[in-house]
């Protein structure tokens, strides 16, 4: 099995925008290979519908939202949240609604993020699937930034490249770790874990630590722990005590992936903070949202030009043999096509 055409395993809850990027305007979103429809209904709830018109084939969201059902642009058909149609504007007395139905799908909205599942109902009604824990983002102790990974490539070449800490060759100024060595790789039946001894560039302990993150001058590296997760099919990493980051995966298709990266500043060594009262404290969490931007954009962007040229060249030198000494690349792979065998 070739591992840079895998399919998903649809069993999972994959991430799909932002919850700030769904309103009652139709947005089109797109997970392997599925045109998806998502809207908020007058009471604020999201719903997921195939992004298809049964009548001519077009575009539902190039419609619009009307008393909480969905009007396609082209003749004013409308569909409500289970897909089916419920109104055709110019249908006579005599005439019946067609029987035609689109797919809704199963829709979350948690963390700042909207979740869908296109699995297997069955599997999600037995509990044994669930959403991806990210209790930082509720947490007033620690202040998150957001970056979109969007690259033309397949979604193995990105994780490969979370899981992998030696290229931080590649990151210069950006990188907020060096001199990382795998000491232990731990693999269970659903996550490959790294973990890595490194010097960290960064120490949030003092009220101008969080200086260090606009100020190179006043970084000074320090032993930490460096520990990189792969819980299929998302990830995620601590640096020490003081950062945490996840990647929520959105797979669109074998040559193309959107992820969201999301880097989480613990602030759980300043301890008066902690006296203060909650609506201050979240006052400072909000208006401190996106401290490490630019950081965040500076790796993205240099990640992407990798993991692109990889896809180049997968594609136009199949044959050419490549050689990798991490074993927690071997790790990652065989967990992607095991994922592949449990569907």
């Amino acid at each position: 099995m070739d591992i840079r055409t895998c399919e998903i395993n649809l069993n999972h809850w994959y991430v799909v925008a932002q919850s700030t990027e769904i309103t009652t305007k139709p947005l089109e979103v797109q997970l392997w290979y599925h045109s998806i429809l998502l809207y908020r209904d007058s009471q604020g709830k999201i719903h997921g519908l195939e992004n298809r018109c049964p009548h001519r084939q077009v575009k539902l969201s190039e419609g619009q939202v009307v008393e909480n059902s969905l009007e396609c642009a082209y003749h004013g058909w409308q569909f409500n949240q289970e897909g089916i149609c419920t109104f055709i504007p110019y249908l006579s007395e005599k005439q019946a609604l067609p029987k035609c139905k689109i797919d809704s799908y199963t829709v979350q909205e948690g963390n700042g993020f909207i979740w869908i599942f296109l699995g297997d109902k069955q599997r999600l009604q037995s509990g044994t699937v669930q959403l991806m824990s990210i209790p930082e983002w509720e947490q007033l102790n620690y202040i998150g930034t957001v970056a979109v990974i969007d690259c033309q490539a397949h979604f193995s070449f990105l994780i490969e490249n979370l899981m992998d800490m030696y290229h931080g060759h590649l990151h210069n100024d950006y990188q907020a770790w060096t001199e990382a060595k795998l000491k232990e790789l731990i693999t269970t039946e659903n996550e490959v874990k790294g973990l890595y001894e490194a010097k960290s560039y960064y120490k949030i302990d003092k009220i101008w630590s969080i200086s260090q993150l606009f100020f190179p001058r006043f970084r000074v590296l320090h032993p930490e722990s460096l520990m990189v997760s792969y819980c299929y099919p998302h990830w995620r990493s601590t640096l020490g005590e003081d950062f945490t980051i996840y990647c929520l995966f959105c797979p669109i298709s074998r040559t193309h992936t959107k992820a969201y990266l999301i880097h989480f500043t613990s602030l759980n060594a300043f301890h008066r903070l902690h006296k203060l009262p909650q609506w201050f404290r979240q006052f400072i969490k909000d208006n401190l949202f996106g401290t490490a931007q630019t950081m965040l954009d500076g790796l993205v962007k240099q990640d992407i030009m990798m993991i692109e040229q990889e896809q180049k060249a997968y594609e136009q030198q199949l044959n050419k043999p490549t050689y990798e000494i991490n074993p927690t690349i071997a790790a990652v792979q065989k967990m992607i096509k095991k994922q592949l065998e449990s569907r």
